[in-house]
């Protein structure tokens, strides 16, 4: 149950401050990536706000366990793989073109109209869609 709660706390704070730094405003976030134009770097703040505390998180949870019980998750492999730049690279295009990731996605579900459950539904039929494809493209690569 304290595992649950927390959980829920720590959502409802995620949410909240993806409200409050503006990544749920899709205008602000097309702002952000719209370098020609008319740039508004306010979400630099916002992402530099997460990379910190992350990178505490990484130095100080080594050899320690979650207050919860459990185990705190590896460190991400640093090398770059195929999948990881495709992936990165679809993210992007998604984010650009939309303007929400998944979080804002979600928060945006509370206010976002049709156009939030429709961007959420495409969502998550692409990533429904992406191992069948990937397991495709793979075994088309190991004949080739």
């Amino acid at each position: 149950m304290k595992r649950a709660a927390l959980a829920l706390l720590s959502g409802a704070l995620f949410g909240a401050g993806l409200h409050i730094s503006g990544m749920t405003d899709t205008a602000r976030v097309r702002g952000f990536l719209d370098f020609a134009g008319q740039w508004d770097p306010t979400l630099v703040f916002v992402m530099g706000g997460a990379i910190l505390p992350m990178l505490l998180a990484w130095r100080f949870t080594h050899g320690r366990k979650p207050l919860t019980g459990g185990t705190f998750p590896k460190q991400p492999d640093p090398d770059m793989s195929r999948s990881l730049i495709f992936g990165s690279v679809l993210f992007g295009v998604g984010w650009g073109l939309v303007g929400l990731c998944p979080g804002p996605a979600l928060a945006s579900l509370t206010y976002g109209g049709w156009q939030g459950a429709a961007f959420l539904f495409a969502m998550l039929a692409g990533m429904w869609a992406v191992p069948p494809l990937r397991r495709a493209l793979d075994s088309r690569a190991a004949r080739a």
